[in-house]
Formats: C-alpha cells, sequence, structure tokens
C-alpha cells in the first residue's frame, strides 16, 4: 500500500498549478494531485493521481506511425530505460525528464471511466487504439493501479480493436483478458526487446524484467492465440549491435514463435539526446565521440538504418531455417537452460 505525503500538493513547479499563467495552453487535469509515496514492492516510486479530461487521443494526420488513435493510462515510467524519447512529456509537466521520469508517475486514475464514456456507440467509430506508445502500460504502475487491464475489459466489451506494445511481462497477468478480446476483435501486441545480452540490458534499461522472461512471455502469449510480435529496439550502437549480439537476439525472438520481428535503431530527439549522452558519459565515454558523428541529427544515417535492417532480415531467415529443420515450431530453451548451458 502507499500513503499520501503529510504536503498534499506537490508543489508549485507543476504544470497544472501554473497554467493559468499561459493561458493559452489548455489545462490538462482538472485538479491538483496530491502525491502518493510508493511503499513496500513500489517503493522508490511516487504517484501522482489525476482526473485526465480525456484518454483517448487522436495522432496528428502528418505522423507517419499506422495507427490514429492512442492511450497512455500513465505518465513516466519505472522501466528508467536510458535511451526512452518519452521523457521530454515530464519537462512540459515542469517535471525532471531526467530523474522524476523514472520516479514519478503520473496516473490517470479515471481512465477506464473515461474510456467508456469516450467510446459511447454515438460518439465513436470503432477505431483501432494503440497502447505503449509514450510510456509502457505495464509497468511497476499497473501491477497497483490495474488501469490497463480496465482499459482491456472495456475495449473487449466494445469489440474494439486495439494494439499493446511493452516490455512488462505484467502482461501475462491478463492473458486470459487479451485472449477473449482475440476471440471479440483484433489484438495486437509486441514487445521490445533490444537485447538477450545481460550486461547491457542491467545497464541500459534496469527497471525492465529480464530479456529472457520478455522472450518466454512472447511464446506465451501466441499459444494463447494472441498475436505477438517483436521490435528489436532500440538497437544501441557499440553497445548492442555486435554481429553475435543481433544474432542470439534474433534467434531467441523466432524460437518464441514471434509473429513478426522488426529492427529498430537507436534516435535521440532534443532532449532525449541530451540526457543519454550524459549517461553514455559516465557508462562509456570511449563511444560519446562516435555518438557525436552519428547524431547530428536525431535519426541515424538512411544507409546505416537500412544496413541493420538488411542483417536482421537475413539472421531471421537463417533462425527461420533452423526451426523448420529442428520439426518444430518452438524451440525456445527456458531462461535457466539458456543462461546455465556451456557457451
Amino acid at each position: 500500500m502507499a500513503h499520501p505525503e503529510a504536503a498534499a500538493s506537490p508543489g508549485e513547479r507543476l504544470r497544472w498549478q501554473v497554467v493559468e499563467a499561459a493561458p493559452e495552453q489548455q489545462q490538462l487535469f482538472e485538479t491538483p494531485p496530491e502525491r502518493i509515496v510508493g511503499t513496500g514492492e513500489f517503493r522508490g516510486l511516487e504517484f501522482l493521481p489525476v482526473q485526465a479530461r480525456r484518454i483517448i487521443n487522436e495522432v496528428p494526420k502528418t505522423s507517419p506511425v499506422p495507427f490514429r488513435h492512442t492511450i497512455n493510462a500513465y505518465r513516466g515510467c519505472s522501466h528508467a530505460c536510458t535511451y526512452c524519447f518519452a521523457r521530454p512529456t515530464h519537462d512540459y509537466l515542469g517535471l525532471d525528464s531526467d530523474v522524476d521520469f523514472d520516479r514519478v508517475i503520473v496516473v490517470k486514475v479515471n481512465a477506464v471511466e473515461r474510456l467508456r464514456a469516450e467510446i459511447a456507440p454515438k460518439r465513436w467509430n470503432g477505431d483501432a487504439i494503440a497502447m505503449g506508445t509514450n510510456t509502457d502500460p505495464y509497468q511497476r504502475a499497473e501491477g497497483k493501479y490495474h488501469l490497463t487491464q480496465g482499459i482491456i475489459d472495456v475495449l473487449s466489451e466494445a469489440r474494439n480493436p486495439f494494439s499493446i506494445l511493452t516490455k512488462g511481462t505484467l502482461i501475462l497477468r491478463d492473458i486470459d483478458a487479451l485472449a477473449e478480446a482475440a476471440r471479440r476483435t483484433s489484438v495486437e501486441t509486441s514487445f521490445s526487446i533490444g537485447t538477450v545480452d545481460e550486461e547491457v540490458w542491467k545497464l541500459s534499461e534496469p527497471g525492465t524484467p529480464h530479456p529472457m522472461r520478455r522472450v518466454e512471455a512472447v511464446a506465451k502469449l501466441n499459444e494463447a492465440g494472441i498475436r505477438c510480435s517483436v521490435l528489436i529496439g532500440p538497437i544501441l550502437p557499440g553497445l548492442s549491435d555486435a554481429p553475435e549480439q543481433l544474432d542470439a537476439v534474433v534467434g531467441a525472438c523466432v524460437d518464441a514463435g514471434a509473429r513478426s520481428i522488426a529492427p529498430i535503431l537507436l534516435h535521440l530527439r532534443p532532449g532525449v539526446k541530451e540526457h543519454y549522452l550524459g549517461w553514455l558519459q559516465g557508462a562509456r565515454p570511449d563511444l560519446v565521440p562516435e555518438y557525436h558523428e552519428r547524431y547530428r541529427r536525431a535519426y541515424a544515417s538512411t544507409e546505416q538504418r537500412n544496413a541493420l535492417t538488411a542483417t536482421v532480415r537475413d539472421l531471421i531467415a537463417k533462425h527461420r531455417r533452423r526451426v523448420r529443420r529442428s520439426g518444430s515450431n518452438r524451440a525456445m530453451p527456458t531462461l535457466s537452460e539458456r543462461f546455465e548451458r556451456p557457451r
């Protein structure tokens, strides 16, 4: 359980309290939140419960993403990925994107009720909704607030198609609800698994579940009739892009029966770039000059991205041939087998 701090107000610096100073900007939430300090399994986190005015977000038509509507029940993410592109959203709220993003989580506690109202038949066309596009719907906060669980139930009842992108193995808690939803409508799930290299994992995304636990979750979701794919990303230059590292993660995902596998090379937008390079200076200072050269813009060059895509495509073909020769659709060793067998 958690308890409110003695001082209910999170401070004058938060945007919803100073919005009157910028009347051209719409107030994000109806009332200022009280701060809740996590205890027990949530120790180290703080939660800011808010009443969101809306829960379904419309993506700008100019955006290249393949979805037009999203839901993010949380802001901030305890997965603490060093490269997370969503960090600047905390700056927007008046929180610190370097430190607060990982531990101060804004919780839209009315998300399920708002969704039920917003997809009422007279208001909604039944468009597909994507979750996990900004912060992870199965981060630690979900274990306390169960908002993603409630959202799935509402979308399933309405037979509204949806997708989920996550690094959180907590998704397996909802496997029965997801399987039922998949019988009613189109449900797509995806895991982000940038590497199965334990050292890189611990270094770059310390709050996430072990990558092989994620691989196992991919297999379990597909076995339950819930389509699950993998985004191998972000792939971190100089950290997780060695041939043997790519071979290992592709092989694990093929063995897990991932419906599709796609690589994503790290990109560093303004705000994220400064945080990531600051972290890299402490973790791997030898790589900093290379990053400055490679990331003069947010994205690495087209040639570098195309080369990575070609490499991963060849590895997928190689490992699928191996699985076919084995005569099994799933040849994945367990977590303990993969890390305890001789190398």
